[in-house]
């Protein structure tokens, strides 16, 4: 069973979200009352996951304890939750380490529930969103940044839209290990520190100015730091950082020389390692793209995931919206695309609790793959399903985590001609044979529906009988259509190189 696409009956009521950042773990249980969302339970912990990336990208084993026994804690306080109620989330750490699969199932076993891994720009659209909760609701433009372990995102929205999103390879851990690893804070390691973050925001810096905002806002650790130094100093009487604030804070931090000596009001102890590291990264924030003030949230990435969940239980999908893009964009033949996808939920409803499949939560992932399976034929019709599973695998595509993506990009990849089983190889292990027999379902879905008519629309039967797929047909049915009968034939025998047998009558 792959997970994808929970929808129960009515909202639970009460649901959970946890961040599993590069510098820390955070998880909020929040109550749905009359549609509104109430926190109930909030719990953070610094487990400095970045911190234990070494050179060949692999996270050491101390880190992996730090985290598991974390996500073991936040275990216990969800234990009774039913599935799909919570939705945890890996981000920059996560999207790096070479050994982050291998964690990542070690970490749901010990969490209780599915872990999924982001990509940056998804980061960035719920970075967002839960910022946007805590605003008053007009169309002002404005400009989120948010400075993680080993990330920064920076977003330009609108309401609850995003116009610009971004994700750089800069974070308060990975820039205080790379400037201030001794904890040596010098004038020269502060100036390449500033500079590194304006070098890595280069490349949008004329786009984000173009683009302009009237309201900057930061949300995550670092920034929530500065702003309470800020207030806590007498720099700032609402916690907003000022452009004039953060030049006395670099003062201090250089007249401190050193973490251990760094004395900020304000300033909590945990944060005070990686601290000089975050502000480095702000300031070049500050610097690059001429932010005087910035205002400080209270919501981050949490609790965009929280409202991005009771969106998706709600039928308010931001996925279902990614894909009906993607279709118009590239003017799929929506009537053939919808009856593809109508035969292949109806494969999945006849043999997929037998199969090991979810009936309910791999409705969505065959559904959508069945909407874009001609994806390619903008591109090219030769060799089309090649195209468009490389046009998925590479695309950004909003509220889908890497693994859905993945995913999704296979099983279009994979809906014709020989099977790729490689394809299928290069997914994580634990979702590679669900994803097969989904594709299977899907494979004969195309078949059945070549002829691109309601014509092919007919009462067969599909049946799981010793481990084989049987299809029955009308009497009559297949004589009258001799093309479909060939290309079942060939069906068969492509299937049978791969380990699946099918016979049809």
């Amino acid at each position: 069973m792959l997970g994808f696409g929970f929808a129960p009956a009515q909202t639970p009521e009460v649901v959970a979200a946890i961040d599993l950042g590069s510098n820390s773990f955070h998880m909020i249980v929040a109550r749905v009352v009359d549609g509104q969302v109430q926190i109930i339970d909030k719990v953070r912990e610094m487990v400095r996951l970045a911190a234990g990336l070494d050179d060949e990208k692999f996270i050491d084993a101390e880190a992996q304890d730090r985290a598991i026994a974390c996500l073991e804690r936040f275990g216990q306080r969800l234990s009774g939750m039913p599935r799909g109620s919570v939705r945890a989330v890996g981000t920059n750490t996560l999207r790096a380490a070479r050994n982050g699969e291998h964690f990542r199932r070690k970490a749901e076993i010990a969490l209780g529930h599915p872990i999924e891994v982001i990509a940056g720009r998804e980061e960035a659209r719920l970075i967002y969103l839960g910022v946007a909760q805590g605003l008053q609701a007009n169309d002002e433009r404005r400009l989120v940044v948010d400075i993680g372990g080993g990330s920064t995102e920076l977003i330009i929205g609108e309401g609850f839209k995003t116009v610009m999103r971004e994700s750089v390879h800069m974070g308060c851990v990975s820039m205080a290990v790379k400037r201030f690893q001794n904890g040596e804070i010098t004038p020269r390691a502060m100036y390449k520190a500033v500079l590194d973050a304006r070098l890595e925001l280069r490349p949008i810096q004329q786009a984000y100015l173009r683009a302009g905002w009237h309201l900057a806002i930061g949300s995550s650790g670092t920034i929530k730091s500065i702003g309470a130094i800020c207030q806590e100093n007498g720099w700032s009487e609402d916690g907003s950082i000022t452009l004039e604030a953060m030049h006395l804070i670099r003062n201090h931090l250089i007249e401190a020389g050193h973490v251990d000596r760094i004395s900020l009001a304000g300033l909590s102890d945990e944060r005070r390692p990686v601290f000089a590291g975050g502000f480095a990264v702000l300031m070049g924030v500050f610097e690059a793209i001429g932010i005087q003030r910035m205002q400080v949230s209270k919501e981050a990435l949490r609790e965009g995931l929280i409202y991005d969940l009771l969106g998706r239980i709600r039928h308010e999908d931001a996925r279902e919206r990614t894909v009906n893009a993607i279709a118009r964009r590239f003017s799929i033949d929506m009537e053939q695309a919808e009856r593809v996808a109508r035969t292949a939920i109806s494969h999945l409803d006849r043999v997929g609790t037998e199969w090991g499949l979810d009936p309910v939560a791999d409705r969505d992932i065959l559904r959508w793959a069945a909407t874009l399976h001609e994806l390619g034929i903008a591109v090219s019709h030769t060799q089309y399903h090649k195209h468009g599973g490389y046009l998925l695998a590479h695309a950004d595509l909003s509220g889908f985590s890497r693994q859905d993506q993945r995913v999704l990009a296979a099983l279009v990849r994979g809906h014709r001609r020989k099977f790729p089983v490689e394809t299928f190889d290069a997914l994580p292990e634990p979702v590679q044979e669900s994803a097969r027999r989904l594709c299977v379902l899907l494979r004969l879905a195309v078949v059945l529906h070549r002829e691109r008519s309601d014509r092919d629309d007919v009462e067969y039967g599909l049946a799981l009988e010793d481990g084989k797929l049987r299809l029955s047909f009308p009497e009559g049915w297949l004589e009258e259509r001799p093309l479909t009968a060939a290309d079942l034939k060939q069906e068969a025998s492509r299937l049978k190189a791969v380990g699946f047998r099918l016979k049809y009558r």
